[in-house]
């Protein structure tokens, strides 16, 4: 025989209590990660935009510089204003990480959204001679080489692209 009495409230445990906290926990952490997945690929994304606006400056500034070489007539190049003579460590990344760009470089025209303007240096190589003759004009003249070194900077300091091209002229 059961006995009930008026008032009388069953025992809870506090099951659902710990489900919920429990429950409200995984949410929490799944949130937390979520959020933190999401802010590294903006960041990466945004880093991919700085190099890719690097890259396009530096392929502007090397156009610019094929362009400047495809004149009539060109100044000496005596060491001064981005024409340089041949130098020997151009081929090498530390030889422009260190370089004046400031100083001893030419202007390209300026980009949208980058944090400087690009700039290029144009060397002179050495000078090949002309193979063979021509029956019309004779001995052919010497085929002038240069070396064009354009750097551009996206639309942070950090991303720096440094891109080369020889030219025959």
């Amino acid at each position: 025989m059961n006995i009930r009495f008026e008032g009388a409230r069953p025992r809870q445990q506090g099951a659902a209590l710990v489900v919920s906290l429990v429950l409200l926990l995984v949410v929490t952490v799944l949130g937390v990660a979520s959020m933190r997945t999401t802010t590294l690929q903006e960041r990466m994304a945004g880093n991919l935009r700085d190099s890719n606006l690097a890259f396009q400056a530096a392929e502007a500034a090397l156009r610019e510089g094929e362009g400047f070489l495809e004149q009539a007539t060109i100044p000496p190049f005596t060491g001064a204003d981005g024409l340089l003579q041949r130098q020997t460590d151009a081929g090498q990344a530390s030889f422009w990480a260190t370089f004046a760009w400031a100083s001893n470089s030419r202007e390209a025209p300026a980009r949208d959204n980058t944090a400087e303007t690009p700039r290029y240096v144009i060397e002179e190589l050495p000078a090949v001679p002309g193979e063979g003759d021509s029956v019309a004009f004779g001995a052919l003249p010497e085929v002038g080489f240069y070396r064009i070194t354009a750097r551009g900077v996206g639309g942070t300091t950090d991303a720096i692209v440094i891109l080369q091209s020889t030219y025959r002229r």
